[in-house]
């Protein structure tokens, strides 16, 4: 039998939460604007922030439907660190004058 894990991510509509949940933490930089000024992001900032978000998580989801579930775990931490390095790569550009 398998778990609900293994369910969700074989289920189409998981692309439907992954769009949630982008638009969940993209709520954070949105909210914390209005309250100070040391967050300061432009609409260009807030959709690539979301095509990173969908690309990087929707990337994650058709791997482990390919691939065994034992080895999820080390796929979600390639993604994670992906994604934290274009992002950061972005902002200051850390190789690369990307971000300067």
């Amino acid at each position: 039998m398998k778990n609900k894990t293994t369910n969700l991510i074989m289920r189409n509509d998981v692309f439907v939460w992954i769009a949630v949940g982008t638009g969940g933490i993209l709520l954070v930089p949105f909210v914390a604007m209005q309250f100070t000024t040391s967050v300061n992001w432009e609409l260009n900032d807030f959709v690539v922030m979301a095509a990173l978000l969908l690309s990087i998580s929707s990337l994650f989801v058709l791997v482990a439907r390919k691939v065994p579930g034992k080895y999820w775990l080390l796929w979600a931490g390639l993604c994670v660190v992906a994604l934290l390095y274009v992002w950061a790569e972005l902002a200051v550009g850390i190789f690369t004058q990307l971000g300067s």
